[in-house]
C-alpha cells in the first residue's frame, strides 16, 4: 500500500507547520525549566518536543482518521502504546525534535521525522529540516526524494560502492555498551571519516543523498529509524540487522546496518566488531 499524495503532502504540510508554529520560535530561546531530563543527562525532552508531538496528533485525527499516533514522547510517557506498531492497521510514528540534545543547546542540526506504516510495514517516510525548511521522503516503490518549497523535488540514490577503508560513516560509539566501546572504536578508525551527528534525521538524509556511506546504531527506536531506512532503501540501500534479520518498526533491539549495499554493510559489522 501507498499513501494518496494528496495525504502526503498534508503530513507534509502539517509537520512544517508544527515546526513553524511550536520548533522553531523556541529555538534558542528555552529557558533552563524548559528543558529536562528523561533516561539520562543526555537524553533531554523540551516544552517545544511535547508541543510539537501534540500539534501533529491533533492534525493526524483529520488527515487520518483512525490511525494509531506513535509518538516518542507519548511512549515515554505509556510504553505500552508501542505494542500498537506491528499490528495496527494504519500507525504514524512520530519524533517531534530528532536530536533534541542539540535543539536545546542551540546547534541547529535537529529535525522532524514521521513514518506511516501499515499492518506493520513502512510506506512512507519524511525526514524534515526545520531550519532550512527542506526534507527528504520516501514512499514505499516510490523512491527517495529531496524537496523544499518552490524547487522540483530530486530523485537521491546511495553513494556507489568502495572499500570500508574509504568510507564515511555514522555511528554514535557512545550508545554502546561501555564493553564494546574500545572494538567500535578501533573499527572506526579503519574507516575514512567516521563521526555522529547526534541527529538521526540528519544521518539518513546525508546516506539517503550519497553523502556517507553507512549508519550504524545501537537501539532502534521506530521514531529513530522506521522513516530512514524507508529512505535509504528507496534510495538504493540496504537495511539489515547484525543477526541476519531485515529492518522493522517493531524491533526494539538489535544493532542496526544501513548503507551502500551488503558488501559494505557486511565490512562494517566486522570492523566494529558487532558479529
Amino acid at each position: 500500500m501507498r499513501l494518496d499524495h494528496d495525504i502526503e503532502n498534508a503530513l507534509i504540510s502539517m509537520v512544517r507547520d508544527a515546526a513553524r508554529i511550536e520548533i522553531m520560535p523556541r529555538f534558542r530561546n528555552l529557558s533552563a525549566g524548559a528543558i529536562t531530563a528523561k533516561s539520562s543527562s543526555i537524553d533531554l525532552v523540551t516544552v517545544a518536543d511535547v508541543a510539537a508531538e501534540e500539534h501533529v496528533t491533533r492534525a493526524l485525527q483529520t488527515i487520518l482518521p483512525g490511525a494509531v499516533v506513535i509518538g516518542e514522547e507519548a511512549v515515554s510517557a505509556d510504553p505500552a502504546i508501542l505494542d500498537q506498531v506491528a499490528d495496527a492497521e494504519v500507525a504514524v510514528i512520530v519524533d517531534p525534535i530528532d536530536g533534541t540534545w542539540n535543539y536545546a543547546h542551540g546547534l541547529s542540526t535537529f529535525g522532524v521525522i514521521l513514518a506511516v506504516t501499515v499492518r506493520g510495514k513502512t510506506v512512507f517516510g519524511l525526514l524534515y529540516d526545520p531550519v532550512n525548511d527542506d526534507w527528504v521522503q520516501a514512499s514505499l516503490g516510490g523512491g527517495a526524494w529531496m524537496a523544499s518549497p518552490g524547487l522540483d523535488p530530486r530523485r537521491l540514490h546511495v553513494a556507489p560502492q568502495r572499500a570500508f577503508s574509504e568510507a564515511n560513516g555514522f555511528v554514535p560509539h557512545f550508545m554502546f555498551a561501555k564493553d564494546e566501546q574500545l572494538a567500535v572504536v578501533q573499527g572506526m578508525a579503519q574507516a575514512k571519516r567516521v563521526t555522529s551527528l547526534f541527529c538521526s534525521c540528519h544521518e539518513y538524509r546525508m546516506m539517503a543523498q550519497g553523502h556517507v556511506d553507512f549508519v550504524q546504531t545501537e537501539g532502534l527506536n521506530c521514531w529513530d529509524h522506521a522513516a530512514g531506512v524507508l529512505a535509504a532503501l528507496e534510495a538504493g540501500g540496504h537495511a539489515q540487522l547484525s543477526d541476519g534479520r531485515d529492518y522493522a518498526p517493531e524491533l526494539t533491539q538489535g544493532y542496526l546496518t544501513v548503507a551502500t549495499g551488503q558488501q559494505m554493510r557486511d565490512e562494517v559489522i566486522s570492523e566494529l566488531g558487532l558479529r
